[in-house]
């Protein structure tokens, strides 16, 4: 049970990483995918803001090769890497696997964040001057002081926990004591959340609530409104011995959260602003080259937005937090919600241009094309909520027809996709071979 919850809390855990990758990665099976190393990788690249050398391919070297360079990137940062070995990796040891992810979280994430605890956290007993006088003179006081933050900066798990017992204790009764069955009942997660935004949850009510209802609550809440990724489930913690590293690795998102809030509105207007100049940039760039490819084969076309968009992908990492914010329009300043406006206009005439892009394909890639996207329209389609089950029935029978008469044409497809042939009279490309691999990954 513990090592089934970790590698689902990890895998989640590490996707909320890897989509701020470019490209965005994703792992399905932790044990399977981490063994290439290029995820590893990925995952690092991200943590550290640092470019790691890898190889590209697949093969046996080169996937051990990858792990090794993880691995020696992680030694360099001076972390303990007890028992954990290449070769364990390429063969998906679950307790190995799971052990490195966890190093790396703890590391990255929850040490990270306790270190910035010890330098603004308002304990009494903390001293809180700028520097600590160890001179003999130096009163008793002060060096006791400057243990007990020594002490803090040393132990993270016990930062975090101070941290969370500071909130819960703003509501009462709710008491944590550890990352186990403290946090069983659901009510510690609603006391944080109430504490970072008061007016979401009612405490009055929870304790009233079973264990699974409050849990679900205070997960829909988080992801919802703190955008905090969705890395437990309630079966995960209401039992009698829930995984400590797991409650862990969540409970430091809400902390990760509250180091955000709290910026100054200063720091915010700063990134706006930023974010707009960013923004108008873009408009004016994208603009212009509309204009200078309108005469242009599709091949050239389709390469000029390839390389815009992956320069676009990268440059708007900065500012994500600020385009990408999940409150409501009411609960932003009106200078970000013009932000997020430009930003969503300008994402939509984006999309826009790669729809008209895909409608030009040369025959008979712009039938293929066109019926892969209303497969994956189908695809991504939910069912109503139909309360009437023969109605309700009758609407999945219908969609299940439309599919199979789409499918009828998957083999043809196919078969004309592989045999194509990418040149023209005079030997030129038609089309970007990237855009006909991202076409074989779709089928």
């Amino acid at each position: 049970q513990r090592e089934f919850t970790q590698k689902k809390t990890f895998t989640s855990w590490i996707n909320s990483i890897l989509a701020k990758h470019t490209p965005p990665s994703v792992i399905s099976d932790l044990y399977t995918d981490i063994q290439q190393g290029h995820l590893l990788l990925d995952l690092l690249e991200v943590l550290s803001g640092q470019h790691l050398p890898r190889e590209k391919g697949c093969n046996t070297f080169q996937c051990r090769s990858n792990i090794e360079n993880a691995l020696t990137f992680l030694k360099s940062r001076s972390l303990k890497l007890i028992n954990i070995h290449v070769a364990d990796i390429i063969e998906g040891k679950p307790s190995i696997v799971l052990g490195l992810i966890w190093t790396i979280i703890f590391h990255f994430h929850i040490e990270e964040l306790a270190r910035m605890l010890a330098c603004t956290y308002n304990q009494p007993s903390l001293d809180s001057s700028s520097a600590v006088d160890s001179s003999p003179k130096a009163s008793r006081s002060a060096k006791k002081s400057a243990k007990i933050k020594e002490r803090w900066k040393m132990s993270a798990t016990k930062a975090l926990l101070l941290w969370a017992k500071e909130q819960c204790s703003l509501h009462g009764s709710i008491n944590v004591t550890d990352f186990k069955s403290s946090w069983r009942s659901g009510l510690p997660f609603l006391a944080i959340i109430q504490a970072l935004r008061p007016g979401l949850v009612d405490l009055e009510k929870a304790k009233c609530r079973s264990n699974k209802e409050n849990l679900k609550e205070a997960f829909r809440i988080a992801e919802l409104e703190l955008n905090i990724p969705r890395l437990l489930e309630p079966e995960d913690v209401d039992i009698v011995n829930p995984d400590e590293k797991s409650i862990m690795t969540y409970v430091a998102q809400f902390l990760q959260y509250s180091r955000n809030l709290h910026e100054s509105e200063e720091d915010m207007q700063e990134k706006v602003s930023e974010a707009m100049n960013w923004l108008a940039a873009q408009e004016k760039k994208f603009a212009e080259l509309l204009i200078n490819t309108e005469n242009e084969t599709y091949y050239q076309k389709y390469k000029e937005m390839m390389s815009f968009t992956e320069a676009f992908n990268q440059e708007k990492k900065p500012f994500l937090p600020v385009l990408s914010s999940k409150r409501s329009e009411a609960e932003l300043s009106e200078s970000r919600q013009q932000t997020r406006e430009k930003w969503d206009k300008l994402v939509s005439q984006i999309n826009e241009w790669k729809v008209k892009l895909d409608q030009m394909l040369p025959s008979p890639l712009d039938s293929i094309e066109s019926w892969l996207q209303e497969v994956e329209r189908l695809q991504a389609e939910d069912l109503p909520d139909l309360q009437d089950p023969f109605k309700a029935m009758f609407v999945f029978r219908e969609k299940i027809v439309i599919f199979k008469g789409l499918m009828d044409c998957f083999d043809s497809h196919l078969d004309t996709l592989q045999s194509f042939k990418n040149e023209d009279d005079k030997n030129i490309p038609l089309v970007l071979p990237e855009k006909l691999e991202e076409m074989k990954r779709r089928l």
